[in-house]
């Protein structure tokens, strides 16, 4: 059966921000779909039983790329996230859906649900979290934009926080979800909460979500269990609070590009040692730090990213 794009919504009965919550942005990271349809059950289960429960504001849970998801691949013919340009979509938005095929069709239809949420609910605040999973196993993190507002967001969701991890991509959702394009104060984080096919990955996807709702003051404390958050406590341990950019490899089509086995996020690595190949040689590493994200599924762009610790755990 074909997944629906809307996996989930919740109103509460008082005002507030309007959350939106990505899962699958890339076809084969469902953990965050299905962390989305776990949490929309637990404010419904909540509503339920408790008398006194209020929730404030509105979350709205959307699939991203269903075609994608069906086939079991990141993407069909291009990355959904690196469409979210301002021209793209003005381009978009004058096309016929009919004439749109594959990714485009994906953020046609995604656009046109968020659109029609914000214009019901009209929110004061637009908050964001796009979540995601790594091929590569170890630990977890939190991708923020260049504002204070992002990091403190990616703070509360107790993951290691990476900063100026968006230099030189284009069209992610983090770089289009801004007050500038939609008008309304907007703050978004991207989630990794682990390996792809990690069962725990869902468990913690499921903790972010609900940290980011009780940092925005959709939840008041207290309100919804949250069982797993020691597991982002537990994933978490050692690691830098805040890390910054160091460096960032890309893959472009024909590079071959081969990743040495055995990397995991967070591992220390040396300036000039071998972290991958491609048809012209060895890669190595430009600088000491610790890897991230190293690429070990036949599709990405990103090879790998070294980054540096800023701020480390008290």
């Amino acid at each position: 059966m074909r997944p629906s794009r809307v996996i989930g919504h919740f109103e509460g009965a008082a005002r507030g921000p309007l959350l939106i919550c990505f899962g699958g942005i890339h076809g084969n990271e469902i953990a965050g779909v299905k962390a989305i349809k776990t949490v929309i059950r637990l404010l419904e289960r909540e509503a339920e039983i408790n008398p006194g429960f209020t929730f404030r504001g509105a979350i709205l849970g959307l699939h991203g790329n269903i075609q994608a998801t069906i086939a079991g691949t990141r993407f069909i013919r291009t990355d959904l996230n690196r469409l979210w340009t301002p021209a793209h979509i003005q381009r978009l938005q004058s096309s016929p859906r009919e004439s749109l095929h594959d990714e485009d069709a994906e953020l046609y239809d995604l656009l046109h649900h968020i659109k029609a949420r914000i214009t019901t609910y009209q929110p004061e605040q637009l908050f964001l979290v796009d979540l995601h999973t790594t091929s590569a196993g170890g630990g977890i993190f939190t991708v923020a934009a260049d504002t204070s507002e992002s990091v403190q967001l990616g703070l509360a969701m107790r993951a290691p926080v990476i900063t100026g991890l968006l230099k030189g991509l284009e069209g992610t959702t983090l770089q289009y979800f801004t007050t500038e394009n939609t008008g309304i104060p907007t703050t978004g984080a991207s989630f990794e909460s682990g390996q792809h096919d990690d069962p725990l990955s869902v468990n913690r996807a499921i903790a972010g979500i609900i940290n980011c709702m009780h940092q925005i003051g959709c939840l008041p404390d207290g309100a919804v269990e949250n069982r797993y958050d020691q597991l982002l406590i537990h994933y978490s341990v050692g690691l830098p609070k805040i890390a910054e950019l160091v460096s960032s490899h890309r893959v472009h089509p024909g590079d071959q590009f081969r990743m040495r086995p055995g990397f995991v996020n967070f591992q220390p690595i040396k300036k000039g040692e071998v972290l991958a190949y491609d048809i012209h040689g060895p890669i190595t590493a430009i600088a000491d730090g610790l890897i991230l994200m190293p690429l070990y599924q036949p599709q990405g762009s990103d090879g790998f990213f070294i980054v540096r610790p800023v701020l480390t755990p008290q």
